[in-house]
């Protein structure tokens, strides 16, 4: 569906980092916000796409109710690094109110606004970000596709019936995906799942996948991410295997 050379269309480097790398894990407020939330929430409004950036990306940082209302407004905003930051920012600042427009969004034609979208609906724990995070998992480029793998592991927040749902979209493309960093991705997603189900049918398929990905796959780093997965879980039949295939020499 994307053309992987569009995130090359901006040069990160030169123009913008990700905001994701500045961002404290959802939940932990930094302890010194270097924002002024008073005079973030005025330049959100500037006439200056740069000054509309620094606010946004303030709230990647800050949360502030008062903010969502205009940070939805800016989904759309004509520069992308705006876009971007907004994303992010309305990661933070999870709201109801701001679940369709980011759906929607998902539409967008810069890969950097998608991967934002992205972390924004697996942060926001909600059902109605399962289906375009599967989506996007099957159909971006390799860079969303990776953070939507992570994101759909954040469905151990929603609820049972969720997590059911996400699993086998992530283990098909755990199997089938060209990018190694992508089905790695898959693999701890297939492990934070589990952790959170009984053990019953879906459990145990996932566990199945698992041990198909490490007993099989090429790559070793996604190998490694498959064993690690298992150990995390601590499922008795895969640790039996594992220690069966390292005994062999498989690893």
């Amino acid at each position: 569906m994307y053309d992987d050379d569009e995130l090359k269309l901006i040069d990160p480097d030169v123009e913008f980092d990700d905001p994701l790398d500045h961002i404290d894990p959802v939940g932990e407020a930094a302890e010194d916000p270097q924002y002024d939330a008073e005079e973030m929430l005025l330049l959100l409004d500037s006439p200056q796409a740069q000054q509309r950036m620094l606010a946004a990306r303030a709230f990647c940082e800050l949360e502030e109710p008062r903010a969502i209302p205009r940070l939805i407004e800016l989904l759309q905003d004509t520069c992308p690094l705006v876009r971007v930051s907004t994303a992010y920012a309305l990661g933070r600042n999870c709201s109801d109110a701001a679940i369709a427009p980011l759906i929607a969004q998902l539409h967008d034609w810069n890969g950097y606004v998608r991967k934002g979208i992205v972390w924004a609906l697996g942060n926001s724990h909600t059902p109605a970000a399962l289906t375009p995070l599967i989506d996007a998992l099957k159909t971006d480029i390799p860079a969303v596709r990776l953070w939507a793998a992570s994101a759909l592991a954040q469905m151990v927040n929603v609820n049972y019936e969720t997590v059911v749902a996400a699993i086998p979209p992530i283990i098909e493309v755990m199997r089938r995906d060209p990018i190694a960093a992508v089905r790695s991705n898959c693999a701890w997603a297939v492990g934070q799942l589990c952790r959170e189900l009984p053990s019953n049918v879906v459990y145990a398929t996932a566990i199945d996948a698992l041990i198909e990905t490490f007993a099989e796959e090429n790559d070793l780093g996604v190998r490694e991410d498959a064993r690690t997965a298992i150990l995390n879980v601590g499922d008795p039949r895969g640790l039996q295997i594992i220690e069966e295939l390292e005994q062999d020499g498989w690893f």
